[in-house]
């Protein structure tokens, strides 16, 4: 019997693809970074390929070069692969057209990302691979973590037999990172697709010197047109090869895959034809309505280059009147999205073999990984019934520009019975994501169960929030979007309750489970209003822990993964308790073996003291919070920022509508000083009697949220009360007082101002001129000393020596509080240039 196991897309396909390839040529690039990065910790550990010898992993400075040397090992006939993205798979245009003109067998494995256009996103859609259509290579995709491991293998075989290059993809993020249960193909049956006679026939065809031959000649025009003709015979065979491994590969597994592959009532009147993930949610969507007695169905397409009409009109019921194809791109000027017009092209070509030609409208969805949810999907079907349906359309979206968008009703869900779900609100680099993986692999590992993790991340990363939404039921889990109802929810910081409304999903009855350094009796009187209120509407049940004293007291640090996932499983009944405590720490000490004994013993005291500090909170009859909450950012802030910049740091910007959105990428600067980002748990605490105003920590700090001012000592008639300075050590300002500032919100908490000060009191060395404390006690008086602060001018250049680091503290830094990651070594460099050289600099963004 085939093994089960848990792991996310990319893992899937790297899996198969280290397997088949003796050569992998890599440059990492988000979301592809996994596949690239497992691949060589395989090499380290020794892992094996198909015919018992360790691939060599060579990781290259550009893509550019990685595209360079697997061109050049696929000439020297040996089996190679690599692993991109986005602007990475762009970078490998030229040397892919090479690779397709010569025939040279080979497969890409892409995390399918947006490009940068008006602006970068890290997130995922088809637009990298429409790019890269042109060049030759077939093109196979995959909706789900099963399939990219399938395909992945589909792809490596029908590239050795076809001699046609394969790019296999799957949507960035959306597959790449979404973690499953799934069924591992064995070596037997990788063997039964890949024949030796075909490895050799590869190694045969290369450049070596006892078979001395010219490829890649100049030609001029008599021969040029005449040698790009040559190849399509190769072309003609590609999809009846991929379908004959498609059922190889279904006799061997029981996995039966179709290059085209319908869903739906097969009297359907509306089909919806789509290829990626959202393949899935539109046929969870379509059987649904057919429940409801409507005639729908979805075509799935998998292999999308070359695309085979005779396969489309085999696979198309003869009942449909009208289609919908779905693209996850968006191509500029064009008459339709590239699927779109490859479908309308290939039904045109062929309608004198149908009996009806369908009426065909073409829509966009998904783009940087937007949701697509059942509700977008119902839109959709909706659409193709109406008399007069839009053309080219888009959803998902609120187009009140051009107005292509469908509307759709938010609350429409099709969440099959018996699952329960969970979301987990963490902070980037708290340990939070970690642990859900680890918690869906020990649901996952359990017979009864199947398991499904998705993970939102925000692009600043460490140091942002990050949405784990997890899934369990007993049936396979087929639903590649956000949670909309959830049973339990856990916020990890509790500093996200005045920004996100992260109760709006849970279900009536549901368990939230809150991080916080108040206590049981404490905490109902701070939460805010709306949390109040929908816990007592929907009858929830609320629980409280310190995590953070917790992870203090068994040695953790900061990190608080172990703890909050011990109260899930105590919490959810997911599975039996002591069970459950037994399975993590089983995955603890396989997660932490190569760290030693040290940390899997901290983190079993973690696990063991954790329930002892967890509490039940009774929840209040009424709500006792004021109704008027703080504003995300004050009224003083910019139009764009109050109306814009807010609803992105509320989590609202999918709302946002396409009139206020800046139409060629341009944003106001300075805006970041708004956001208010408060993630630290400790700030920096300024003793102005041991400092010697050196400047070290406001020079190392990465987010410029440490300043020095020195000002005329008239100034601080207006200062409010607890405001720190001290008489300037520096001759000649014999009036002058200096100030060090702790922008107490914007701080991220990551220490190195501390580690940075040279001046320790004799009497305590432990105690310096800046000290870590928890923030709660000094909040209200830091943000009232920084507003007078902020009221101080900046200090004429003309009047500092900023030659050195002491100087250069009091100039103004125009980076400031970026979205780095905590304790970030880059940024400071950066700051301190726009100190130094502010009017002079220009600064371009590539990519």
């Amino acid at each position: 019997m085939s093994k089960m196991i848990t792991c996310d897309g990319n893992e899937a396909a790297a899996h198969v693809a280290f397997k088949l390839s003796e050569v992998c040529a890599i440059f990492p690039i988000t979301p592809s970074s996994t596949m690239a990065e497992l691949a060589d910790e395989w090499v380290a550990a020794g892992k094996k390929n198909l015919w018992g010898n360790t691939p060599l992993v060579v990781s290259l400075q550009s893509e550019g070069g990685a595209a360079g040397t697997l061109h050049g090992s696929l000439q020297s006939g040996a089996l190679t692969t690599t692993f991109t993205a986005s602007q990475g798979l762009l970078l490998m245009l030229p040397n892919m057209y090479k690779i397709a003109g010569e025939l040279l067998p080979t497969v890409f494995h892409v995390a399918a990302r947006s490009l940068a256009a008006q602006g970068l996103s890290i997130f995922g859609d088809h637009q990298d691979v429409m790019a890269a259509r042109f060049t030759g290579f077939a093109q196979l995709s995959s909706a789900s973590v099963q399939e990219a491991h399938d395909m992945a293998l589909v792809a490596h075989a029908s590239t050795l037999e076809s001699r046609v290059p394969f790019i296999h993809f799957f949507d960035g993020f959306r597959t790449s990172h979404e973690v499953n249960k799934m069924e591992l193909l064995e070596d037997e049956t990788i063997r039964a697709l890949i024949p030796d006679e075909l490895v050799r026939a590869h190694r045969e065809r290369a450049l070596r010197p006892d078979n001395p031959f010219i490829r890649g000649t100049a030609q001029n025009p008599d021969v040029y047109f005449q040698g790009r003709e040559t190849v399509n015979p190769f072309y003609d065979r590609v999809a009846d090869i991929v379908e004959a491994h498609f059922d190889k590969l279904g006799a061997l597994t029981g996995r039966h895959y179709k290059i085209v592959e319908y869903y739906g009532a097969p009297d359907a009147d509306r089909i919806v034809i789509a290829l990626g993930s959202g393949v899935e949610t539109l046929a969870e969507t379509a059987a649904y309505l057919q429940q409801q007695g409507e005639k729908v169905g979805v075509l799935q397409i998998r292999l999308y280059r070359p695309l085979s009409a005779k396969h489309l009109l085999a696979a198309l019921p003869a009942t449909v009147r009208r289609i919908a194809v779905l693209d996850r791109t968006k191509e500029a000027g064009s008459n339709g999205e590239p699927l779109f017009q490859d479908i309308l092209t290939a039904l045109v070509d062929n309608q004198d073999n149908l009996e009806y030609l369908p009426r065909l409208i073409g829509g966009r969805y998904g783009l940087s990984s937007k949701e697509f949810t059942p509700a977008m999907a119902k839109a959709v079907f909706d659409e193709l019934k109406k008399d007069k349906p839009k053309s080219r359309f888009t959803v998902g979206i609120n187009d009140d520009v051009s107005h292509t968008s469908l509307e759709y009703d938010a609350d429409f869900n099709i969440d099959p019975p018996g699952v329960q779900s969970a979301i987990f609100y963490g902070l980037g680099s708290d340990g939070t994501v970690g642990a859900n993986k680890n918690t869906i692999k020990i649901i996952g590992e359990d017979p009864a169960f199947y398991a499904q993790g998705y993970f939102v991340y925000d692009s600043k990363k460490s140091g942002s929030q990050t949405v784990s939404h997890l899934r369990f039921g007993a049936d396979p889990i087929k639903s590649p979007y956000l949670i909309h109802g959830a049973n339990f929810v856990a916020c990890h910081t509790d500093t996200f309750l005045e920004t996100t409304d992260m109760l709006a999903n849970a279900l009536p009855g549901a368990t939230f489970l809150l991080n916080t350094t108040h206590g049981p009796d404490a905490i109902w009187n701070i939460l805010p209003y709306n949390a109040q209120k929908t816990l007592i509407e929907k009858r929830m049940k609320l629980y409280v822990i310190d995590a953070y004293k917790v992870a203090k007291d068994t040695g953790m640090g900061r990190r608080i993964n172990t703890i909050m996932q011990t109260c899930f499983f105590a919490l959810s009944g997911v599975l039996e308790r002591e069970a459950a405590i037994a399975k993590i720490k089983k995955a603890l000490e396989k997660t932490y073996a190569r760290k030693g004994p040290e940390v899997i013993r901290k983190n079993f005291a973690a696990v063991d003291h954790t329930l002892s500090h967890l509490f039940e909170v009774r929840i209040g009859s009424e709500v006792t919070a004021e109704k008027i909450s703080k504003p995300i950012v004050p009224e003083r802030a910019p139009k764009f920022v109050r109306e814009v910049t807010a609803s992105m740091i509320t989590g609202h910007g999918d709302s946002l509508p396409v009139s206020m959105m800046p139409v060629d990428g341009t944003y106001p600067s300075g805006t970041t000083k708004w956001e208010k980002r408060n993630i630290a748990q400790n700030i920096p605490i300024w003793d102005e009697s041991l400092c010697i105003q050196c400047g070290n920590c406001s020079f190392v700090c990465p987010h410029a949220a440490i300043r020095a001012k020195f000002y005329d000592k008239s100034m601080l008639a207006d200062a409010p009360e607890g405001f720190k300075s001290s008489r300037i050590t520096a001759r000649g300002f014999p009036d002058a007082r200096y100030t060090l500032q702790v922008y107490p919100e914007d701080c991220t908490g990551c220490t190195l101002c501390v580690d940075a000060c040279p001046m320790s009191d004799e009497h305590d060395p432990m105690h310096k001129a800046i000290n870590m404390e928890p923030k709660a006690p000094y909040m209200e008086q830091e943000k009232r000393s920084l507003e007078f602060f902020e009221s101080l001018p900046y200090n004429d250049r003309a009047r500092v020596d900023f030659s050195n680091v002491r100087g250069a503290q009091f100039l103004e830094p125009l980076f400031e509080f970026s979205g780095a990651c905590s304790g970030c070594g880059e940024t400071p460099y950066l700051k301190l240039m726009t100190q130094l050289f502010v009017d002079r600099m220009m600064v371009a963004n590539a990519t």
